[in-house]
């Protein structure tokens, strides 16, 4: 189907759609066109009241957010979920905060609407390792503090890390972990104990690209007492690198209304 088609056949369909990282306006045209259009919308936790906002008002609402210890759907049941809307002739918008390929399960839905015979398409969305980092003034990249990017998933199960440690702690590298609040102390712990300095900058940052974003910066030797002290609860992206110290000179976000509060 092309980008300009209408949701109007007769068969149904699932377009896997990224909602971005929580600011609206980040989200893409085609994205927006489809949630006008959809009679059925399947979303996360991490989808925004805002993003929400562009659903055709006629549509089905199916709420099916998954969080630390608490899951609406199991996984299984969301793949079945979809392959059953799909065969029902629906026209369904599968929701997923950030990029529904970059730790979004969104190939496990896929693999299921394939061997179900339900047509599919996918709409990228900005993941939040870029849209969170641009919005906290963290170039991911740089060249004099970091020449490559690792995104890691940092969920441990029952407490252990299974993490590639070394891979994380090689000069010149930013590493991104998604989920990785939980894990704060034992990741900082992990990445000293496997070579990086204690003193790498270290940033996390709560509720990114929203109005209530709030960045703690500290060390790998400090960033967990710093995150405690302050309080920041999920959803919250773990930013370790050299490139964390260009928050302070580089956040932009949020300063129109300082300067307009202090003017």
């Amino acid at each position: 189907m092309s980008a300009s088609a209408s949701l109007s056949n007769q068969c149904g369909r699932v377009y896997l759609v990224g909602a971005g990282p929580g600011d609206p306006e980040l989200l893409t045209l085609r994205a927006v066109r489809l949630l006008e259009k959809a009679d059925v919308v399947v979303y996360d936790h991490l989808v925004s009241s805002d993003v929400l906002e562009f659903v055709n008002k006629t549509a089905e609402r199916i709420y099916v957010g998954k969080r630390r210890n608490e899951h609406t759907m199991r996984q299984e049941q969301i793949n079945t979920l979809l392959a059953k809307l799909g065969n029902e002739g629906k026209q369904v918008v599968r929701l997923k905060g950030g990029d529904p390929f970059i730790f979004g399960r969104g190939g496990e839905e896929l693999e299921t609407l394939h061997a179900h015979g339900v047509d599919f398409e996918v709409v990228p969305g900005i993941t939040a390792a870029s849209g969170v980092s641009s919005y906290a003034g963290i170039p991911l990249t740089h060249r004099e503090y970091a020449q490559s990017c690792l995104f890691v998933t940092g969920h441990l199960k029952d407490g252990t890390a299974d993490l590639d440690w070394p891979s994380l702690v090689r000069l010149n590298r930013t590493v991104v972990i998604y989920m990785g609040l939980g894990g704060l102390p034992e990741i900082s712990r992990q990445l000293i104990a496997h070579g990086a300095s204690a003193n790498l900058p270290v940033a996390v940052v709560q509720d990114g690209t929203i109005s209530t974003q709030k960045v703690a910066t500290g060390t790998l030797a400090t960033i967990a007492d710093i995150v405690a002290q302050q309080a920041l609860k999920s959803p919250c992206l773990v930013i370790v690198g050299e490139v964390v110290k260009l928050h302070h000179s580089l956040a932009w976000f949020g300063a129109k209304d300082k300067a307009t509060a202090t003017a």
